[in-house]
């Protein structure tokens, strides 16, 4: 491909909109146009990235015995109302209706599908195992699409899924994408990490996400470096606090706090530290009112708080709710005098003497607060955010919190939707049984993006060999020189008939302009042709990410790629 035909405007200036490095040397490089929010095209460079990090994908699943199908992104809401999934699944789902009025989703994902396909052509135990996978297009109605192409309402996604006879054979089948996974993000040269994470509203009870720490990621892992445990911190566990505190219980009081609502400056008035404090949330659980209990300077884990209550949907309380509750309006609401409230409990408030807490009144706290004298609770549990504070879960030692760019996920389903859909098969006894199931998504753009994110300099990307739109980039230095001009069209067929995929920058422009673009597109292996060096039948190869220079003589050019690439 000749640069001088390439479709794709390449800008000097950085765009406004750009709030990630991928996103802004997306733009920069001309590889993706913003549509609407949360809505991209892939110009040709990005393109050729994906595929090639699509054909990776599909090589290592296919590796695993998995098959490719191809399923619908229309599918029917019938589907997802078996699985309760549209409840679950809320504002997030894409609704539509044909002419004759049927109502369909934009599929964000495919169990449903899934299960509904396996069970009208899988009966009998002798055609288990079976993993299915597919590449396709999602849409998810993103209330916030942000971060370029790793948060938006259209993505590509490769999604398989395992359908098992027993417990046993899904250990083999989750080993064997585990595996994959770990073998698909090493060729695309990401520097990932397998956590333990939340199942969230695709069920089972047991998943990794496969995460790539960056500033730009929107998660949060944990990392211990003395025993290498690694979770998401919605799954992390706290440890519990120590003993209760010994102190004497004061006389519950109330003290005015005129417009004081948060933890910080309720501390500063009180002079207590936030640690002296408890926090009341009121969250809408389902149809049903909870308040949680948390020490003020813990943050809430609504993902234990989730799976705990076991709702399909948990939210904080609009404005309404919480005064209808505690009868005061946002940032006075405490746990003494609620009504008709289910009180859950953080077991970091459960040791606790004396605490401050908000009066249910406006412009004010109590202090002296005690738990069972002045209000009860018999629900305690893990509700919080791990801190670095805290300490390993497993073995106690110092851990580090990192952001972190979700790239995979792997669950194990169990029958959550086989008993739902009915994808059920007969053992060798005839016996009827549902398919267990495991599942596992791979975020193809999201690749692309965390591998910019992770791999870029000031002048910008650094593709990998595995993944760049193109391994080498020819730069002619002045294509009005004749003789640069046929040792660059020489060398070009050269590549291209031998096989490699080359950009050529046959432009007229100056040798400046050129060097910035290769340097933006991130182009691996530069070849330079000079004037100078042209005639003395010398070319310039110059390693992107390394910035190493070699001279090469023209005829050994092949022989000197096939080693380089070879070595890589």
């Amino acid at each position: 491909m000749r640069i001088s035909q390439l479709f794709g405007s390449r800008l000097r200036e950085i765009p406004a909109e750009a709030d990630t490095d991928s996103h802004r040397l997306l733009l920069r490089a001309g590889m993706i146009s913003q549509l609407v929010a949360g809505v991209y095209s892939y110009m040709p460079l990005a393109l050729r990235a994906l595929r090639k990090i699509e054909n990776i994908v599909r090589d290592e699943m296919n590796k695993t015995g998995a098959q490719e199908v191809q399923m619908p992104s229309l599918q029917p809401i019938e589907l997802w109302q078996k699985s309760g999934r549209d409840v679950a699944m809320g504002q997030t789902l894409f609704h539509l209706s044909d002419r004759k009025e049927r109502e369909l989703v934009l599929g964000p994902t495919h169990e449903e599908i899934i299960t509904d396909l396996v069970a009208n052509n899988v009966k009998s135990y002798k055609e288990l195992p079976l993993i299915l996978y597919q590449i396709q297009t999602k849409f998810r109605d993103e209330p916030r699409p942000r971060f370029g192409i790793m948060r938006t309402s259209e993505f590509i996604m490769k999604d398989a899924y395992s359908f098992d006879c027993d417990t046993e054979g899904l250990e083999k089948s989750y080993k064997k994408m585990f595996d994959a996974y770990c073998r698909i993000f090493e060729r695309c040269s990401l520097p990932y990490i397998a956590v333990e994470a939340d199942p969230g509203i695709m069920g089972g009870n047991i998943s990794h996400e496969f995460m790539i720490p960056t500033p730009a990621g929107e998660d949060r892992v944990v990392v211990c470096g003395k025993c290498k445990y690694s979770a998401s911190t919605e799954v992390a566990k706290c440890k519990e606090s120590g003993a209760p505190s010994k102190e004497k219980k004061l006389p519950i009081a109330e003290v005015e706090t005129p417009g004081i609502m948060t933890i910080d400056k309720v501390s500063g008035l009180l002079k207590v530290g936030p640690e002296r404090l408890v926090k009341t949330l009121i969250y809408k659980c389902d149809d049903k009112i909870v308040a949680l209990l948390l020490r003020g300077d813990f943050g809430a884990n609504e993902a234990k708080v989730k799976n705990y209550l076991k709702c399909a949907s948990l939210e904080l309380a609009d404005a309404k709710t919480i005064e209808e509750v505690t009868g005061a309006p946002v940032g006075f609401s405490g746990p003494v005098k609620l009504r008709n409230t289910r009180i859950i409990a953080d077991n970091s408030v459960k040791g606790m003497v004396n605490f401050v807490a908000g009066a249910n009144k406006k412009d004010a706290h109590l202090i002296n607060v005690n738990i069972d004298r002045d209000f009860e609770t018999k629900e305690f549990g893990d509700f919080r955010m791990i801190t670095e504070t805290d300490g390993c879960p497993a073995c106690g030692k110092p851990i580090q919190i990192k952001q972190a760019i979700e790239v995979g996920h792997t669950f194990k389903l169990g029958t959550k939707y086989s008993d739902a859909l009915g994808a059920k098969f007969l053992d060798k006894d005839g016996t009827e049984h549902a398919a267990i199931m495991g599942c596992y998504g791979i975020g193809v753009n999201r690749i692309m993006a965390s591998l910019i994110e992770t791999s870029n300099d000031k002048d910008g990307i650094i593709w990998p060999l595995t993944i760049a739109p193109y391994s080498i980039i020819i730069t002619a230095l002045n294509m009005e020189d004749k003789k640069v001009r046929e040792v660059s069209e020489d060398i070009h067929g050269k590549l291209i008939r031998a096989g490699y995929d080359c950009l050529f920058d046959d432009r007229n422009d100056s040798a400046g302009v050129k060097f910035k673009d290769a340097d933006l597109l991130g182009i691996p292996i530069k070849v330079i042709v000079g004037a100078r060096n042209a005639k003395k039948g010398v070319l310039e190869i110059k390693d992107r990410k390394t910035g190493k220079v070699e001279n090469v003589g023209q005829e050994e050019l092949l022989s000197f790629l096939k080693n380089y690439v070879r070595a890589q």
